[in-house]
């Protein structure tokens, strides 16, 4: 660090002797407990914040998910082993532990805004990003350190207000994770109330937080950090801030503007006329619920990248590390992500197909949406032939980052016939949807973030995590995610339609009686059973995180101890102290190359860390290096 530059909080102040590469200064100001760990500035403090909060509300919204699929598998059953815990708790909605329609419905919004905005973007974004991005770039921290302290804290009260509206009479938010006015504003509870002012604080956590890493990477990289030299990882968090950035604002209006429906008696999303219950409902009027999807969606569409950008980014990271080589096609994969960013801005209407939109505008989405699939593929297919030739060491993280690969091409190739309006008929509000959307953040964003778990693991703590159970913790992973997710293509395709609390089964039943069990709408027997192998998938995948929780934290102090690079790794988090003093760096680096120097021809090794400065001789000229 600059020694001109005062540091805050002052946990470490310069000392002028040189102790060597081993002795990191001496310690003359212990800040405590308080200040040190929950109220840090320390960018790698707020990093592991993050991360430890993001993975335990994943945990949650699992425990939500096998709740409404026992539910959908065994309607009107009580919960095995915990109903009298959930009578105990929610009281009448679970009476005999039954989970009603009603709590379902609570269970399912919640499940995916507890999933999406408190664990997987806060996980993706601001954990990895916090930790790493300064440290990669060569920066002693964020650029506004309190704004970053005050990103967290914003982000954990949200947290805390989504959590606590399942307490409260009439329960949590009822009207799906997307909140579709008129009947998120019609719906007796509070919850809704309580998932607006949460989202709210999420949203300003997430602004905060953007604003801060925009700042950071342009204005704080080392001396010869280029831009072509930074690491992809830096650039898919830099694009995925300028999404949140662009996109989140009018998210945060319209919910302001649907606090005021639910607390004020506004209409800014409820029309004239709007009835609720068969009587006309006693509201001004004037408003437009379609208001609401487009200020909705044009979040909600980026939000897909902003899921997907961090973990691409982590598993281009492990593959080079692991294929001992550099990265096929460095550009064309910044030239993909800054597309992807662009392009996703013009895409959100595709989720509004069935609102009545005219044919022309309807083509423009659609048009805009096949475009989209090609940098995605382009980022794909270069992670895919860096594989081609590489020297793979197969390691958990590793594991991990392969299986991305399949998983997200999944995901995105289902994804095209929802963006043809003339099929997205047919599949959408349908299990197709959500067969898509989760493997694309399930085994596609969700593996590449326990990817990156395991990867930096040993620079935060100093040890590694368990291999034998982190390939257990995988390989269970794989096989059950896709026992769970792969059946719902096969019952969308056959008409079966979301947000159902027995899944369908009274519908099918009704339609089929009377049709004498051949009628359009009325599911087969075999498809309506796909739930029982899905349900058990599903607890299964439960029990397989069970490892991964005790490696975590077993191997904090009883891993495997590493020294500062123990992936013999070039990019720069590598070549800092493990774990990294305040400050970061012993001494200020130098950036003297690209990020992924791996066997480069005529060097000692088969890595060159970014910082190790150019030996050139007359009898061993300098050897030209790549992505500057």
């Amino acid at each position: 660090m600059d020694a001109n530059v005062e540091q805050f909080p002052p946990y470490r102040k310069a000392d002028t002797h040189d102790h060597g590469h081993d002795d990191h200064g001496h310690e003359h100001f212990d800040p405590g407990f308080w200040a040190k760990y929950i109220f840090s500035t320390d960018h790698k403090v707020i990093g592991i914040q993050y991360g430890v909060t993001a993975l335990s509300f994943l945990m949650f919204g699992l425990m939500l998910m096998m709740m409404m699929r026992w539910q959908i598998a065994h309607p009107s059953q009580p919960v095995p082993l915990i109903g009298w815990l959930l009578e105990k708790i929610f009281g009448q909605p679970a009476a005999g532990g039954i989970i009603s329609p009603d709590l379902y419905n609570s269970f399912g919004a919640m499940h995916g805004t507890i999933m999406v905005f408190l664990g997987i973007v806060p996980l993706a974004f601001a954990a990895f990003g916090n930790y790493v991005v300064p440290l990669m770039i060569g920066a002693p921290d964020m650029a506004f350190p309190r704004v970053n302290m005050a990103s967290y804290q914003a982000y954990f009260l949200g947290g805390l207000v989504m959590v606590v509206s399942f307490f409260i009479p009439g329960g949590a938010a009822q009207a799906g994770w997307t909140s579709y006015s008129p009947l998120a504003t019609s719906i007796p509870t509070h919850g809704q109330l309580f998932w607006i002012l949460g989202m709210i604080l999420l949203i300003t956590s997430s602004l905060l937080g953007a604003v801060n890493f925009i700042a950071t990477i342009i204005q704080l990289r080392a001396p010869g950090m280029t831009w072509m030299r930074m690491p992809f990882f830096v650039w898919a968090q830099f694009v995925t801030a300028f999404l949140l950035l662009l996109a989140f604002p009018p998210l945060e209006a319209a919910a302001v503007m649907q606090l005021m429906d639910n607390v004020a008696h506004t209409s800014f999303f409820l029309p004239t006329g709007l009835a609720i219950s068969g009587k006309i409902a006693n509201v001004a009027g004037g408003g437009s619920p379609l208001l609401w999807q487009h200020l909705f969606w044009f979040l909600g569409h980026p939000e897909v990248y902003v899921l997907i950008l961090p973990a691409m980014g982590i598993v281009c990271e492990i593959i080079a590390c692991n294929t001992r080589k550099p990265i096929w096609g460095y550009k064309s994969l910044v030239y993909a992500v800054l597309a992807i960013g662009f392009l996703s801005m013009i895409v959100w209407a595709h989720h509004m197909y069935m609102t009545g939109m005219g044919t022309v505008i309807s083509t423009f989405f659609q048009a805009t949406t096949m475009i989209i699939s090609i940098p995605s593929v382009i980022i794909l297919t270069c992670l895919f032939i860096s594989l081609w030739g590489g020297s793979i060491r197969i390691n958990t993280p590793m594991l991990f980052a392969l299986a991305f690969l399949p998983m997200f091409g999944i995901g995105g190739l289902t994804g095209l016939p929802l963006g043809f309006n003339v099929s997205d008929v047919h599949l959408h509000d349908t299990y197709y949807v959500i067969a898509h959307f989760h493997y694309v953040v399930a085994p596609g964003t969700i593996f590449g973030l326990f990817a990156g778990v395991y990867y930096w693991y040993p620079k935060m703590t100093g040890r590694k995590m368990n291999e034998f159970w982190g390939s257990v913790h995988f390989w269970c992973s794989l096989l059950f995610m896709n026992l769970v997710f792969m059946p719902m293509f096969s019952q969308g395709m056959a008409g079966m339609l979301r947000r159902m609390a027995d899944g369908g089964a009274n519908y099918s039943a009704e339609v089929n009686s009377r049709a004498g069990g051949d009628v359009i709408g009325g599911l087969s027997p075999f498809i309506m059973s796909l739930h029982t192998p899905i349900l058990w998938g599903v607890v299964c995948l439960g029990l397989a995180q069970i490892p991964f929780v005790i490696n975590f934290f077993w191997s904090i102090g009883h891993g495997e101890k590493v020294n500062d690079n123990p992936w013999q790794a070039t990019t720069l988090e590598w070549q800092t102290p493990t774990p990294p003093p305040h400050g970061n760096f012993d001494h200020p680096p130098e950036i003297h190359r690209g990020p992924y120097e791996y066997s480069v021809p005529g060097h000692s090794s088969d890595y060159t860390p970014q910082n190790e400065p150019e030996v050139s001789t007359p009898a061993n000229p300098k050897i030209p290096t790549t992505a500057h």
